[in-house]
């Protein structure tokens, strides 16, 4: 008896590109929506900018859960991707403390979240150079780690605003934008 044996051809890995792409492009909107609120209310830390303050690292856990799902479904770096969660998400709640004793304190804990929360950008980054446009990732995770340590610098100062942070926070925006469209074009040529 002839047995008839097919093999489905291994799936492409496009889906992961496509779902990273479409989520770099909502993090980069929110990152600029959220910028120019942040800086519009920065002057005081009141209420709107501590929770402004709050929903940054609390977006990022969303943004880093969907970003586990696709990245499980490919194989990624799916490690990294959760301490990033956990980073985040205990952010989150140090920056609600911080924001009661007032702006050193918040930039001390934004500092240190963003040196270590760059620290995993850089090194997914590098775990999916492959997959194109993640030198804007890397990069942006090297300028991160720098960053924070000048917000926990800055912290010391009299000069200490959280103004500095919407600046960060556009400009991690740009670097999404930036990989977004570069893993478009890495899609086209593949």
């Amino acid at each position: 008896m002839d047995t008839l044996v097919t093999t489905a051809p291994a799936p492409a890995r496009t889906a992961a590109p496509a779902a990273l792409r479409r989520l770099y492009f909502v993090r980069f909107a929110f990152a600029a929506v959220w910028a120019a609120l942040l800086f519009a209310t920065a002057d005081t830390l009141g209420p709107l900018s501590a929770t402004l303050l709050v929903i940054y690292p609390l977006f990022d856990v969303a943004c880093a859960v969907v970003d586990v799902r696709s990245a499980a479904a490919d194989g990624g770096p799916v490690r990294h991707l959760y301490l990033n969660i956990a980073l985040s998400a205990a952010t989150a709640v140090g920056l609600a403390l911080a924001a009661t004793s007032g702006i050193p304190a918040v930039l001390r804990v934004w500092g240190a979240w963003a040196v270590t929360a760059g620290l995993v950008q850089l090194v997914v980054g590098v775990a999916r150079r492959r997959m194109g446009g993640q030198w804007a990732m890397i990069a942006s995770g090297g300028i991160s780690t720098l960053a924070g340590v000048s917000f926990a610098a800055q912290a010391g100062g009299a000069d200490a605003s959280v103004k500095t942070l919407a600046g960060y926070a556009f400009l991690g925006g740009v670097f999404f934008l930036v990989s977004a469209l570069r893993l478009g074009r890495a899609a086209k040529g593949a």
